[in-house]
């Protein structure tokens, strides 16, 4: 095979009439390098029975800087520094601290986050389609009657004439 299922959606400038129906479209399904194209109605790019959409990965987390990851580690260390040091000061001072200095804890001063970076936009691309096994079997079969017909052709002049004499 030469080539794989994965099609762009792409709009052509004139109709022609589609792979299924024969109806006039402007839309067009092709591969990477248009090694095989078919104009095919909107209808059908929705049957599952034809083909069916593949979606690019959800768009994920935003992914965090080395330095903010740094300065996360930071302050986390720190707060651990000070609540070890404050676990120390109540067990020397013993037994006599009152209440309501328990309510009082040391608060970390307000970060100032960095501001994240803005994302950068995403280049449109083209919607992306696999083909139907079943479909994409018979595209792979005409590529390849294409193809051995224009080797057929090409080999046909080298090949030796029939003889014309009878046989006595």
């Amino acid at each position: 095979m030469s080539f794989t299922n994965l099609y762009y959606k792409r709009t052509a400038a004139t109709p022609k009439r589609c792979y299924v129906c024969e109806r006039p479209t402007p839309i067009v399904l092709a591969t990477a390098q248009t090694v095989d194209f078919l104009y095919t109605c909107e209808s059908h790019l929705i049957d599952p029975g034809f083909a069916s959409r593949i979606v690019d990965d959800p768009p994920s987390k935003p992914k965090l800087t080395a330095e903010e990851i740094a300065q996360v580690k930071a302050d986390w260390e720190e707060k651990e520094k000070r609540k070890a040091e404050k676990a120390k000061g109540e067990k020397g001072k013993g037994e006599d601290k009152d209440d309501s200095s328990k309510d009082k804890t040391a608060k970390a001063p307000s970060e100032v986050a960095s501001p994240a970076p803005a994302p950068t936009p995403k280049q449109p691309s083209h919607e992306k389609y696999a083909l139907h096994r079943d479909i994409f079997a018979l595209r792979t079969g005409e590529h390849r009657r294409r193809k051995q017909t224009a080797q057929a052709k090409e080999l046909a002049p080298r090949l030796p004439g029939a003889p014309r004499n009878t046989v006595n």
